[in-house]
């Protein structure tokens, strides 16, 4: 960990040498998530509700997928940017030194701009849960935090197989943002407006239900259940972030250099 803070550092320094670039580049990322943010503001002005959510239950959902995939950006950019490692050789020299390639990888890139994107996500947070006093008790908060850090864990587990695939492919796959991207505007309304094979495969193949859907169900008592269960959901990430990580390792033993 203090290699990761230390490539931690070394970025955010080098980042900030250009100070009016980094600042417009972060009102940027706060100002263009709000047009995702009008579009859900305008659905429930016209329908009023989405099949039993109130609007602000799904701000709520919005503000956690969003954060989510903001802290991802921010912090496994390495590995959305991996292929470019690849293509000029400079994974060899990864794997030569003294430390893991995960960690490595991890600290190779980070992307400080996604601040922007983060502050937007949070105060949409903090306005939904003013407007929810139904979850104001401390176990609850705990859920909504570990709801966030699951996110993280997902989005950054499928940032790792699309890695992966630049071992076979040198180039990363486009389909990978159909889970990202794609995941991260499904995920941000429950999931049960979808089709059943569309909730089933975000709950058991990749996990987007555990990150807001089903704990939110228990959050805002859509159903019952115990306060362990409630603080228990939202680790269905981590357990998709552990095969990840050993598909990473096989790719690795896959792995010829290109030669740049």
């Amino acid at each position: 960990m203090k290699l990761y803070f230390n490539y931690l550092s070394i970025h955010f320094r080098s980042q900030m040498q250009y100070r009016t670039s980094f600042l417009m580049l972060t009102a940027g990322q706060f100002l263009i998530p709000f047009t995702v943010f009008a579009g859900v503001y305008f659905m429930f002005e016209r329908f009023g509700q989405l099949k039993g959510w109130t609007f602000f239950e799904v701000t709520l959902c919005y503000a956690i997928i969003h954060l989510a995939f903001s802290l991802s950006e921010c912090f496994a950019r390495g590995f959305d940017s991996f292929s470019g490692l690849v293509v000029r050789g400079d994974f060899d020299r990864l794997l030569v030194r003294p430390r893991g390639t995960v960690v490595q990888v991890l600290g190779s890139a980070f992307e400080f701009t996604r601040f922007g994107r983060l502050i937007q996500g949070g105060a949409v947070l903090a306005w939904s849960i003013s407007q929810l006093p139904e979850l104001w008790t401390f176990p609850k908060l705990l859920a909504v935090l570990l709801m966030v850090v699951n996110g993280v864990f997902v989005f950054t587990g499928i940032f790792i197989l699309a890695a992966t695939m630049c071992f076979w492919s040198v180039q990363g796959l486009e389909l990978a943002n159909v889970f990202t991207d794609g995941g991260r505007e499904m995920a941000q309304y429950p999931l049960g407006i979808y089709e059943a094979w569309v909730r089933k495969f975000f709950t058991y193949i990749i996990p987007f239900a555990s990150v807001s859907y089903l704990p939110l169900m228990l959050l805002l008592d859509k159903r019952e259940g115990s306060t362990a269960e409630l603080l228990l959901l939202p680790f269905g990430g981590a357990l998709f972030l552990l095969p990840c990580l050993l598909i990473w390792q096989i790719g690795i033993r896959h792995y010829r250099s290109t030669g740049s």
